[in-house]
């Protein structure tokens, strides 16, 4: 059984104490794939330098995450551009728009998520999208500019049956993450109606800790309880849970499988 983390910030400072045990214990469970969004320029090192140190295990993407998009989002996206040509990322992302704390430059994190999005569609990478009070705006734009090469996962999805088919509907997947473990989430209705070639596994680390450790800091190895779960509801193994969207993750994010 191969687990794939397809969502994870091992390379924040909530892990510097940790990181490497983190990660062996990740991999002792089985988690042999982890792909680590990007944030903004401040983040790029670290998570190449984590990467690099863990080349079968860890794989990177290069965005520039909404909640970045500040006076200097033209620089910033300059910055997402130039390592883009600098080095092997798997995706674009974390990328999208966040009209929940603050809609200030909301008119500039529509700007940068078009952007990005045309940077993915001319390099041939996968978007993995952020998505938090902004379905509609989001969906709009992907319907605009959308193509037949264009394929994401809309990360943290917790949504409802209509959205869940709209996504799957212009090819994207779903990315699960511990909500999924929440009680009253209403997310169980959902995947019970979807079928597992939509669903990408996540644990978002070090945020969104499942059930039994929600309140605790989130890890990549807990990525076998959002498994778990979905296996409950789906009533199968986890062993096919993990194998289904393992394969998933290697068909859009390109990576290879250890030992491969």
């Amino acid at each position: 059984m191969i687990l794939t983390d397809t969502h994870t910030h091992l390379y924040l400072k909530e892990f510097n104490d940790d990181r490497e045990q983190i990660i062996q214990k990740a991999i002792d469970g089985n988690v042999k794939n982890m792909l680590l969004p990007n944030i903004d320029s401040s983040s790029v090192e670290d998570l190449l330098d984590l990467c690099r140190n863990h080349p079968d295990n860890c794989f990177p993407m290069i965005g520039l995450h909404p909640g970045s998009v500040k006076h200097n989002y033209k620089e910033e996206l300059k910055n997402t551009e130039d390592w883009l040509y600098k080095h092997k990322f798997y995706a674009i992302g974390e990328i999208g728009i966040d009209l929940y704390w603050d809609k200030t430059f909301a008119k500039e994190q529509e700007y940068v998520f078009r952007y990005q999005v045309e940077m993915a569609k001319a390099n041939n990478l996968p978007i993995v999208i952020h998505s938090r009070n902004s379905f509609d705006e989001i969906y709009k734009i992907l319907n605009e500019i959308k193509s037949p090469e264009l394929k994401g996962v809309f990360h943290c999805f917790t949504g409802n049956i209509e959205q869940s088919n709209k996504i799957i509907n212009i090819g994207f997947k779903l990315g699960i993450g511990g909500v999924i473990t929440f009680k009253n989430s209403g997310l169980d209705k959902v995947i019970q109606q979807t079928d597992l070639k939509h669903i990408l596994l996540e644990t978002d680390s070090p945020y969104l800790t499942p059930v039994p450790y929600r309140g605790k800091r989130n890890e990549s190895s807990y990525i076998y309880y959002i498994a778990e779960k979905i296996a409950a509801i789906q009533n199968t193994t986890i062993e096919n849970v993990a194998n289904i969207t393992t394969n998933n993750a290697i068909r859009l994010f390109k990576f290879k499988l250890e030992g491969h």
